[in-house]
């Protein structure tokens, strides 16, 4: 499975070979059931995307481009890379180097098996730029737990938190979070539980799935509400 597709979606294929951004969806999210057409939108304005578009300004997406974005969803939600590292080992495909991915080998046509990667606590701030006392105020927040080994998952969080303290929050003002995160996953959780209460028996895997089906409505729902009323803020 190529995912050095070429920047110009869609160059050489058919239009009966292109896809609308609801044929997209319906073939991806059997496989990822938190795809939507904001996170298509959302990876496109990282750069991860380039799809094509027909006089009309409506996006359509090659064979190609299904299988860059298939690759994307499946690194970012089984191994929790940073979307940046995607990025960089994208564009490195796409100029025809050999790049390789965090304890993966190099990738020549197909989509890599990346072992999920252990890092000490020396390694995770290396990997993120976060100071001692960043990680330390995590931990505090509850953002993160203290651990001997950390995952490729901490990293993104503490990268965010990063990100975050260059707006000059740090871990303390992100503390809400964390409690509203647990309230929507109780609110969730008994919505799942309810929709389901009428079948025998739900499997882990279903009661997953429905989770992160309506945790996505909800993720939509929370960003064009921030999004509408940032734009109301007065400059």
């Amino acid at each position: 499975m190529s995912v050095g597709a070429e920047r110009q979606s869609g160059a050489g294929v058919g239009r009966s070979h292109l896809l609308s951004i609801g044929q997209v969806l319906a073939k991806l999210t059997p496989e990822f059931s938190d795809l939507s057409p904001s996170k298509l939108r959302f990876l496109e304005d990282r750069e991860l995307l380039s799809p094509g578009r027909t006089p009309a300004g409506y996006r359509t997406y090659a064979p190609a481009d299904v299988e860059r974005l298939r690759f994307v969803l499946t690194v970012q939600r089984d191994h929790y890379l940073p979307l940046r590292v995607i990025k960089q080992y994208l564009d490195e495909l796409d100029e025809g180097k050999s790049p390789v991915l965090p304890n993966a080998g190099p990738v020549t046509g197909s989509i890599p098996t990346v072992d999920a990667k252990r890092l000490t606590k020396q390694e995770l701030l290396e990997s993120t730029g976060a100071m001692a006392s960043v990680l330390d105020g995590a931990i505090s927040a509850g953002l993160l737990e203290a651990k001997r080994v950390y995952s490729e998952h901490d990293a993104v969080v503490l990268e965010s938190i990063v990100g975050a303290s260059k707006f000059g929050l740090e871990p303390r003002h992100l503390r809400g979070m964390r409690l509203a995160v647990d309230r929507e996953v109780g609110l969730i959780s008994q919505a799942v539980s309810a929709s389901g209460a009428s079948a025998q028996k739900v499997s882990k895997d279903e009661f997953r799935d429905r989770g992160r089906e309506l945790s996505d409505i909800l993720t939509t729902l929370r960003q064009v509400l921030t999004r509408d009323a940032i734009n109301k803020l007065e400059s």
